[in-house]
């Protein structure tokens, strides 16, 4: 749709269709582009018909039943012989159950949101018509690119008894949304598709979209997405890219060379919202709770911040953003706005570009390598999905000709880190029948792209790990000093008596490496504060160190100090010398580092303390180190203001957020939006 015919009119464009699965409905005279009528995405997102002749796409939504009428249920089952008391307090027990479920719904699409970088939006929003023209159409071709990624790949739905066999679709029936602002007001161009839960397989009948992959492939369609853009845009505009730091927690992020932090911040005060409430959400909880909270909690207390810093949108017309945008920029650029626009459409003039047969196979499978290394830095297990998003950030740098060139070259580096990894999936036991196969030749038994990987070097680490666990050369701490350690309060908190029971097991084991086993919020932080003074009480203060992955958390430990070892230490490790102690919180999450870390230190001078530990660790040494649940420890997580996209995936610039009925709007639609 030309830009110019809505840029005097308030609000944003009509929704248009996009997918290839469009042709499937009423008479198949649809087309992508079509604009969409309240009344059509009513019927298809609200009650899941054909939005041309309202007929039921295969089964119609499930109903459930509503909170009075399970209880109902439930109390005409409980049986006769039960005394008045009895039968009194059984009701009040399954009507507490029932009322604490979430409330059960029907998933009528998802939402995925496409924002293009912020250095993006800001030029964008200076630049000339024209550029401003050629910048959306890099965004759309973008979206039909990922979808047409989506379509092929992803989208699929089951079929048999229990949705036993994974078979392809047809394509995808969505609706496309384009936003030019945030809530902010600031410049944010994005798009919301919206794809309903109806899918045509290829046998002609319409089943609902399998979510598993949808989900799982979130991040490596974002990835995607940010690439073909960023191709789009260097090769029809000669934009230059350079990659911005986003702290230690956050992938970097790639932004239009000559778009400056501060001019990014300016138009980015949506963002800066979000994150101060996060942070005073999250000191409420340490200070509620005794803890830091934990990375699920945190994207939880995020959505909760987003909700809560949600202005009311206000209606305005293009015409009038732009000069909002002009006027908060003035500060900040001494020249004309579009002038300076024009001088960053130069800077990748003459940048390489990149076809699919310029990488030999040793290229290939050098770029492979590095991809390994980054998701075995993250992950214990991996998948395809994993390897495709970072293969896309390994590529990010170089421009390639054309999205096909991107694919290819993608999945051969792809292809090559699946074959250097260690398979953990074990093979089919037969051969699938021609007819229970795909058409890329996999069993329709088997989710596509659901093949468990690991690495050797994951199992090496672990094995070594347990061997250390086995040595019994470590010094140990006088049980009068632990004594004296563990009665002491701790920022007001005494041990409980389970906790010192731990202190004392760990603190005289004798096992270079040792292990503390409990669920969340039982205390194991508090506990290894008291092991840390314990430790410290026999070999003097400044002698542990705190170590916790990508600095998720550290507990209490000594802070930093000269003599540190830097090398291959994770993000935020400290060290005090040779003859300290390691106290690591959720070792699992990096076995292989934690195992050199220890390795480097003398061993007879090591404590490593290990909470949250793989498995085999915990099982060999953690089952006298183990911490009950306490209904004391554990108070009850803040649940996120109400929304209607529980479980929502987040990434840079893809969101994926299933789509409830029944719809609360005019549109059917039930999208969360920052």
């Amino acid at each position: 749709m030309p830009l110019t015919r809505y840029y005097q009119e308030k609000g944003t464009p009509p929704g248009y269709r996009i997918g290839t699965g469009i042709g499937a409905l009423g008479d198949g005279s649809l087309t992508p582009g079509d604009v969409v009528t309240e009344q059509q995405l009513r019927r298809l997102l609200g009650q899941g018909h054909d939005p041309l002749t309202n007929e039921t796409l295969g089964r119609a939504y499930f109903q459930f039943k509503p909170l009075t009428e399970r209880i109902a249920i439930r109390t005409a089952a409980l049986h006769p012989a039960l005394s008045p008391d009895q039968r009194a307090k059984r009701v009040r027990d399954l009507t507490a159950e029932e009322k604490a479920r979430p409330a059960p719904r029907t998933v009528a699409g998802y939402d995925y949101t496409f924002s293009v970088p912020k250095s993006v939006s800001v030029l964008w929003a200076f630049a000339d018509i024209g550029t401003q023209a050629l910048i959306m159409q890099a965004h759309h071709a973008a979206v039909a690119d990922v979808i047409e990624l989506l379509e092929r790949d992803v989208a699929m739905t089951r079929t048999g008894s229990g949705g036993v066999a994974q078979v392809e679709t047809r394509g995808v029936v969505a609706t496309a949304f384009d936003h030019y602002d945030s809530r902010s007001a600031d410049p944010q161009l994005h798009t919301h598709v919206v794809i309903a839960n109806r899918v045509q397989g290829r046998d002609g009948q319409w089943r609902t979209l399998d979510g598993r992959p949808m989900h799982a492939a979130v991040v490596a369609l974002s990835e995607h997405y940010n690439a073909v853009l960023a191709d789009t845009l260097t090769r029809d505009l000669g934009v230059e890219w350079e990659q911005r730091d986003r702290g230690r927690d956050r992938n970097p992020a790639w932004e239009i060379a000559g778009v400056g932090d501060e001019l990014i911040a300016e138009f980015s005060s949506r963002a800066a919202d979000i994150e101060v409430e996060k942070d005073r959400l999250i000191d409420a909880y340490i200070k509620s709770h005794g803890r830091r909270p934990t990375q699920r909690t945190v994207l939880r207390l995020r959505q909760q911040a987003t909700l809560a810093t949600r202005p009311d949108k206000e209606v305005r017309s293009l015409a009038e953003l732009t000069d909002l945008w002009r006027t908060r920029a003035g500060p900040l650029i001494d020249t004309e706005l579009a002038a300076w626009a024009k001088d960053l459409l130069t800077a990748g003039n003459g940048r390489a570009v990149f076809r699919a047969d310029d990488f030999p196979r040793d290229e290939l499978e050098q770029l492979a390598a590095a991809v390994l290394v980054r998701v075995g830095d993250r992950r214990r297990t991996w998948r395809r999905w994993n390897l495709h998003a970072e293969a896309s950030r390994q590529l990010m740098h170089l421009r390639f000709a054309t999205t096909s060139d991107r694919e290819a070259v993608v999945g051969l580096v792809v292809d090559a880190a699946e074959q250097a990894s260690l398979r953990l999936t074990p093979p089919e036991l037969a051969s699938t029948p021609a007819e229970f196969r795909r058409a890329d030749g996999t069993s329709a038994f088997r989710p596509k792209h659901g093949t468990v990987y690991s690495s050797a070097a994951v199992f090496e680490a672990e094995e070594h790990l347990l061997r250390l666990a086995d040595t019994r050369t470590a010094p140990t701490v006088d049980l009068d000093v632990v004594a004296r350690a563990t009665g002491h309060y701790d920022g007001g908190v005494v041990l409980a008596a389970d906790q010192v029971f731990a202190v004392e097991k760990i603190a005289t084991s004798a096992r270079v490496v040792d292990v503390l086993v409990g669920p969340a919020g039982t205390g194991k932080t508090t506990t290894l504060s008291g092991l840390r003074r314990a430790w410290e009480g026999q070999v003097g203060a400044g002698r542990v160190i705190g170590l916790a992955p990508r600095q998720r958390r550290r507990p209490r430990c000594s802070p930093p100090t000269s003599g540190s070892r830097p090398r291959r230490r994770p993000s935020g490790c400290t060290s005090t010398g040779t003859d300290g102690g390691t106290c690591a919180r959720a070792a699992g999450y990096f076995a292989d580092r934690l195992a050199d870390i220890v390795h480097g230190v003398r061993a007879e001078d090591v404590l490593a303390a290990l909470d949250g530990a793989r498995p085999p660790l915990g099982h060999r040494v953690g089952a006298d180190h183990s911490m009950p649940a306490r209904t004391a420890m554990r108070q009850p997580e803040p649940e996120p203001a109400s929304t209607s996209t529980p479980g929502t995936a987040t990434c840079s610039s893809t969101r994926s957020a299933p789509i409830r009925t029944p719809s609360s709007t005019s549109t059917g639609r039930r999208c969360s939006r920052s």
